[in-house]
């Protein structure tokens, strides 16, 4: 690793504007923003994915590649990414800082408490979960009805048996109420920070975000709590965006990260922002596939921030494609060119839709070495006749030497093909009608159904004023539609949308569709089970 004073003399930040966290990670200092204002941008290129399988298909591994790849042959890249959450780690995933030689570093550190952003979150979040039960107790000035609090506690773990609780339990221990556990990731402060542009954005955003209701159904806010000013203490240093570096020395600002299925699935604005003043290119990426990452990115990030992205990317992998075209897990690594060219629909309708958008698409093929080159091949010819640029990526294996192939694709797509970004729908719409665009347009299914509880909420939404806000589709990451194993590209199906809520804070109404839900479980066997650590403090199995 290069020292970080060096990485960030590559992009020309001033030691100055540095806060160190040791030799190789620094915040970003607000001063950096106000130097280079008014520099023109660079160009923004997202990259997604196809569905993928359980084990993922190497979009953040992409992104960092791709990044060394464009530095390699010349062109001062950015890339801009989340932070991992400690449930992922500890879970189904273990680390999220790519891999092979395709990595940002420190990844340890980065993987578990980094520069402390998700503590902070998560201690603003439950300030206000302890102010909002103390105000009740305390006498109840704003008539707040406890069965009507619908702000939860949050913690950085995967714990299903906090999903539904009862607080206040005891002698003088406050109201007895129904509560429950969130992940940080999903949390509207961590949205909240994500999409602000600066502490006073922040500030502002805070004080919308509805934590309840009164006893005559009116929304309260938490700026009627008085939770606004010590929460924006709490989140002081957390806003600020982090810079590290991947293995090669390209600058890597990480900064936020919610989840794209259960949240906006974006790293923060402000570091995006800081990247386009920085670099001539920036690489960054959005959660799970393109039907949930890439349509938040687009119509929630870009058009709140006012970015105009140039191109996509979408990452697809032939293991993938196979488990889409209905190849068994266990055969994923076998022969299988039925099961591949059956997969190629799931990639077919993920182009279609990022072109929906108005921006250009190449396919990044994540080569694995077992990858069988006749079906390889075949992805090829299959991307050649829908007349979409394509590339082997070995970043892997190569790191930026074997994203080369891609970087140049790329390239000559950004100097050939003019983006034209818009939004999938108009902000006029009311929610069901975008909840309904979304689900016809990118799911491709032929109806919504609504509990009984969504419907509700959408009547409150739209009596307090914001029905004009886009919405943030909570699904599952394996299929287009709301059933996990409905997989390849499915159409005609019925989405159930289970509960609507309002995130007036981050700017969007909540869609939850089908069993999904807010606080994830650990699976039969985590990540955590696999873990060590030396008597020397060298830890093993984190990523």
């Amino acid at each position: 690793m290069k020292p970080i004073l060096e990485v960030a003399g590559l992009v020309g930040i001033e030691e100055e504007e540095l806060e160190l966290y040791g030799r190789y990670k620094a915040k970003l200092s607000p001063s950096l923003w106000e130097r280079v204002r008014t520099r023109q941008d660079g160009k923004l290129v997202l990259v997604t994915a196809m569905n993928p399988t359980p084990a993922g298909e190497g979009k953040t591994l992409t992104t960092i590649g791709l990044a060394q790849a464009l530095n390699a042959v010349g062109h001062r890249t950015v890339a801009a990414l989340r932070e991992p959450s400690l449930g992922p780690c500890f879970g189904m995933k273990g680390g999220a800082t790519g891999s092979g030689k395709a990595q940002i570093v420190p990844a340890e550190d980065i993987n578990l408490h980094f520069t402390g952003d998700l503590h902070a979150i998560t201690a603003a979040h439950n300030l206000l979960a302890a102010m909002i039960d103390n105000h009740i107790y305390q006498g109840n000035a704003l008539r707040l009805n406890p069965q009507r609090i619908v702000w939860k506690r949050a913690m950085d773990m995967n714990d299903r048996s906090l999903r539904s609780i009862v607080t206040g339990l005891g002698d003088g221990n406050g109201t007895v109420r129904e509560g429950g556990f969130l992940i940080t990731t999903a949390s509207e402060v961590m949205a909240v920070l994500c999409l602000s542009t600066g502490l006073s954005d922040l500030k502002a955003r805070l004080g919308r975000m509805v934590i309840g209701y009164n006893q005559d159904g009116e929304a309260v806010t938490a700026s009627q709590i008085g939770a606004v000013e010590a929460m924006t203490i709490l989140l002081k240093d957390a806003i600020k965006p982090n810079l590290v570096q991947t293995l090669e020395g390209t600058p890597v600002i990480v900064h936020g990260g919610p989840f794209a299925n259960i949240a906006h699935g974006c790293s923060s604005v402000i570091g995006t922002r800081l990247a386009l003043k920085l670099g001539e290119i920036v690489v960054t990426e959005a959660g799970f596939g393109a039907d949930l990452g890439a349509e938040k990115f687009m119509d929630i990030k870009c058009r709140q921030a006012g970015l105009n992205p140039a191109a996509a990317v979408l990452v697809v992998t032939v293991k993938a494609l196979k488990y889409n075209g209905g190849a068994a897990k266990n055969s994923l690594r076998e022969p299988g060119m039925e099961a591949l060219v059956n997969g190629l629909s799931n990639m077919k309708r993920h182009v279609e839709n990022l072109k929906k958008f108005g921006v250009p698409v190449v396919v990044s093929i994540n080569h694995f070495a077992d990858d069988i080159p006749e079906e390889v091949e075949r992805v090829l010819a299959e991307c050649h006749a829908m007349n979409v640029p394509a590339a082997v990526s070995k970043a892997w294996a190569e790191g930026g030497v074997g994203g080369r192939e891609l970087a140049e694709a790329l390239i000559k797509l950004l100097s050939e093909e003019q983006s034209h970004y818009q939004p999938l729908y108009g902000l006029e719409t009311d929610i069901r009608t975008k909840i309904e665009t979304i689900v016809r347009e990118i799911y491709r299914g032929a109806e919504v159904s609504y509990s009984p509880a969504a419907l509700r909420s959408l009547k409150d939404i739209e009596k307090l004023g914001y029905g004009n806000l886009p919405v943030c589709m909570a699904k599952t990451q394996y299929s287009f539609s709301d059933q996990p194993n409905l997989l390849g590209a499915p159409e005609g199906f019925k989405i159930q949308v289970r509960e609507i809520s309002l995130s007036a804070g981050a700017g969007f109404a909540v869609v939850q569709t089908g069993t999904l839900l807010t606080m994830p479980g650990l699976p039969k066997s985590p990540a955590a089970d696999h873990m060590s650590i030396d008597e020397d403090g060298r830890v093993s199995g984190l990523f």
